[in-house]
Protein backbone atom coordinates (compact mmCIF):
# COMPACT_ATOMS: atom_id res chain seq x y z
CA UNK A 1 0.00 0.00 0.00
CA UNK A 2 2.98 2.30 -0.22
CA UNK A 3 1.75 3.43 -3.65
CA UNK A 4 -1.25 5.17 -2.15
CA UNK A 5 -1.14 8.73 -0.92
CA UNK A 6 -2.62 9.78 2.39
CA UNK A 7 -4.16 13.13 3.22
CA UNK A 8 -6.07 14.56 6.18
CA UNK A 9 -8.92 16.75 4.96
CA UNK A 10 -11.64 18.84 6.62
CA UNK A 11 -15.16 18.17 5.29
CA UNK A 12 -18.20 19.76 6.91
CA UNK A 13 -16.26 20.59 10.06
CA UNK A 14 -14.92 17.06 10.56
CA UNK A 15 -11.43 15.75 9.79
CA UNK A 16 -11.15 12.72 7.53
CA UNK A 17 -8.12 10.73 6.49
CA UNK A 18 -8.23 9.94 2.77
CA UNK A 19 -6.15 7.43 0.84
CA UNK A 20 -5.75 7.38 -2.92
CA UNK A 21 -3.40 7.11 -5.86
CA UNK A 22 -3.88 10.79 -6.60
CA UNK A 23 -1.69 13.46 -5.05
CA UNK A 24 -2.47 14.99 -1.64
CA UNK A 25 -3.12 18.29 -3.43
CA UNK A 26 -5.81 16.62 -5.57
CA UNK A 27 -7.44 15.01 -2.50
CA UNK A 28 -7.55 18.44 -0.78
CA UNK A 29 -9.15 19.89 -3.90
CA UNK A 30 -11.89 17.20 -3.81
CA UNK A 31 -12.55 17.92 -0.11
CA UNK A 32 -12.79 21.65 -0.91
CA UNK A 33 -15.33 20.92 -3.65
CA UNK A 34 -17.49 18.90 -1.19
CA UNK A 35 -17.29 21.76 1.34
CA UNK A 36 -18.51 24.19 -1.33
CA UNK A 37 -21.52 21.94 -2.02
CA UNK A 38 -22.27 21.69 1.71
CA UNK A 39 -22.15 25.49 2.01
CA UNK A 40 -24.53 25.83 -0.97
CA UNK A 41 -27.10 23.56 0.73
CA UNK A 42 -26.70 25.19 4.14
CA UNK A 43 -26.93 28.64 2.57
CA UNK A 44 -30.38 27.97 1.14
CA UNK A 45 -33.45 29.00 3.18
CA UNK A 46 -35.06 25.57 3.14
CA UNK A 47 -32.02 23.74 4.53
CA UNK A 48 -32.37 25.03 8.10
CA UNK A 49 -35.28 22.66 8.79
CA UNK A 50 -33.55 19.66 7.17
CA UNK A 51 -31.79 16.88 9.02
CA UNK A 52 -28.13 16.12 8.35
CA UNK A 53 -29.19 13.00 6.46
CA UNK A 54 -31.47 14.99 4.12
CA UNK A 55 -28.76 17.57 3.58
CA UNK A 56 -26.39 14.77 2.61
CA UNK A 57 -28.94 13.38 0.16
CA UNK A 58 -29.38 16.83 -1.42
CA UNK A 59 -25.61 17.19 -1.77
CA UNK A 60 -25.42 13.73 -3.32
CA UNK A 61 -28.25 14.60 -5.74
CA UNK A 62 -26.54 17.84 -6.74
CA UNK A 63 -23.24 16.00 -7.27
CA UNK A 64 -24.98 13.28 -9.32
CA UNK A 65 -26.71 15.98 -11.40
CA UNK A 66 -23.40 17.76 -12.06
CA UNK A 67 -21.75 14.42 -12.86
CA UNK A 68 -24.35 13.44 -15.49
CA UNK A 69 -24.31 16.93 -17.03
CA UNK A 70 -20.52 16.85 -17.19
CA UNK A 71 -20.62 13.32 -18.64
CA UNK A 72 -23.14 14.41 -21.31
CA UNK A 73 -21.00 17.44 -22.10
CA UNK A 74 -17.92 15.20 -22.40
CA UNK A 75 -19.83 12.83 -24.73
CA UNK A 76 -20.94 15.79 -26.88
CA UNK A 77 -17.38 17.09 -26.99
CA UNK A 78 -16.12 13.64 -27.92
CA UNK A 79 -18.66 13.41 -30.76
CA UNK A 80 -17.69 16.92 -31.86
CA UNK A 81 -14.03 15.90 -31.75
CA UNK A 82 -14.76 12.84 -33.91
CA UNK A 83 -16.65 15.04 -36.39
CA UNK A 84 -13.72 17.47 -36.48
CA UNK A 85 -11.28 14.57 -36.97
CA UNK A 86 -13.40 13.26 -39.86
CA UNK A 87 -13.60 16.77 -41.33
CA UNK A 88 -9.83 17.11 -40.96
CA UNK A 89 -9.32 13.72 -42.64
CA UNK A 90 -11.62 14.76 -45.51
CA UNK A 91 -9.77 18.07 -45.87
CA UNK A 92 -6.41 16.29 -45.94
CA UNK A 93 -7.77 13.86 -48.52
CA UNK A 94 -9.05 16.77 -50.62
CA UNK A 95 -5.69 18.50 -50.27
CA UNK A 96 -3.85 15.40 -51.49
CA UNK A 97 -6.25 15.11 -54.44
CA UNK A 98 -5.77 18.80 -55.26
CA UNK A 99 -1.99 18.40 -55.06
CA UNK A 100 -2.11 15.39 -57.37
CA UNK A 101 -4.38 17.26 -59.78
CA UNK A 102 -2.04 20.25 -59.60
CA UNK A 103 0.96 18.04 -60.39
CA UNK A 104 -0.91 16.54 -63.35
CA UNK A 105 -1.82 20.02 -64.57
CA UNK A 106 1.79 21.15 -64.14
CA UNK A 107 2.97 18.19 -66.20
CA UNK A 108 0.37 18.99 -68.85
CA UNK A 109 1.41 22.65 -68.80
CA UNK A 110 5.06 21.69 -69.21
CA UNK A 111 4.16 19.46 -72.17
CA UNK A 112 2.22 22.35 -73.74
CA UNK A 113 5.14 24.71 -73.13
CA UNK A 114 7.53 22.23 -74.78
CA UNK A 115 5.17 21.88 -77.74
CA UNK A 116 4.90 25.69 -77.89
CA UNK A 117 8.71 25.98 -77.99
CA UNK A 118 8.90 23.42 -80.81
CA UNK A 119 6.20 25.26 -82.74
CA UNK A 120 7.98 28.59 -82.20
CA UNK A 121 11.19 27.09 -83.60
CA UNK A 122 9.27 25.63 -86.57
CA UNK A 123 7.53 28.97 -87.08
CA UNK A 124 10.86 30.83 -87.10
CA UNK A 125 12.31 28.31 -89.59
CA UNK A 126 9.26 28.65 -91.85
CA UNK A 127 9.48 32.45 -91.72
CA UNK A 128 13.16 32.24 -92.62
CA UNK A 129 12.37 29.89 -95.48
CA UNK A 130 9.55 32.17 -96.71
CA UNK A 131 11.86 35.21 -96.62
CA UNK A 132 14.48 33.26 -98.55
CA UNK A 133 11.91 32.17 -101.12
CA UNK A 134 10.64 35.76 -101.49
CA UNK A 135 14.18 37.00 -102.01
CA UNK A 136 14.82 34.28 -104.63
CA UNK A 137 11.56 35.14 -106.35
CA UNK A 138 12.51 38.83 -106.47
CA UNK A 139 15.93 37.92 -107.83
CA UNK A 140 14.33 35.70 -110.49
CA UNK A 141 11.91 38.47 -111.47
CA UNK A 142 14.76 40.93 -111.65
CA UNK A 143 16.79 38.55 -113.80
CA UNK A 144 13.77 37.88 -116.01
CA UNK A 145 13.21 41.61 -116.53
CA UNK A 146 16.89 42.16 -117.26
CA UNK A 147 16.91 39.22 -119.64
CA UNK A 148 13.82 40.51 -121.39
CA UNK A 149 15.40 43.91 -121.85
CA UNK A 150 18.60 42.33 -123.12
CA UNK A 151 16.68 40.17 -125.66
CA UNK A 152 15.00 43.21 -127.11
CA UNK A 153 11.51 42.09 -126.29
CA UNK A 154 9.09 44.72 -125.30
CA UNK A 155 6.93 44.71 -122.27
CA UNK A 156 3.32 45.37 -122.95
CA UNK A 157 1.58 47.28 -120.17
CA UNK A 158 -1.82 45.62 -119.89
CA UNK A 159 -3.22 48.16 -117.47
CA UNK A 160 -2.56 51.10 -119.81
CA UNK A 161 -2.86 49.35 -123.16
CA UNK A 162 0.36 51.03 -124.40
CA UNK A 163 3.59 49.37 -125.59
CA UNK A 164 7.12 50.66 -124.97
CA UNK A 165 6.98 52.82 -128.12
CA UNK A 166 3.85 54.57 -126.95
CA UNK A 167 1.57 52.96 -129.56
CA UNK A 168 -1.74 51.86 -128.07
CA UNK A 169 -2.17 48.11 -128.08
CA UNK A 170 0.39 47.44 -130.80
CA UNK A 171 3.94 46.36 -130.30
CA UNK A 172 6.86 47.11 -132.60
CA UNK A 173 6.92 43.61 -134.06
CA UNK A 174 3.39 44.05 -135.39
CA UNK A 175 4.31 47.45 -136.87
CA UNK A 176 7.42 45.96 -138.45
CA UNK A 177 5.40 43.07 -139.86
CA UNK A 178 2.94 45.49 -141.48
CA UNK A 179 5.80 47.52 -142.97
CA UNK A 180 7.44 44.41 -144.26
CA UNK A 181 4.21 43.22 -145.93
CA UNK A 182 3.88 46.51 -147.79
CA UNK A 183 7.45 46.30 -149.04
CA UNK A 184 6.99 42.83 -150.48
CA UNK A 185 3.98 43.76 -152.58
Amino acid sequence: MSDKNRAKVLIGGSIYELYGFESEEYLQKVAGFINTKIEEIEGSQTSSNLSLERKSVLIELNLADEYFKAKKQAENMEMELKDKEKELYDLRHSLVEAQMKGETQNEHLQAIEEENKKLAIENAALKERLLSMNERHKEEESLAEKSAKDDGTQNYNVNQGVNNNGNPGVNNNQNNNKKNKHKHK
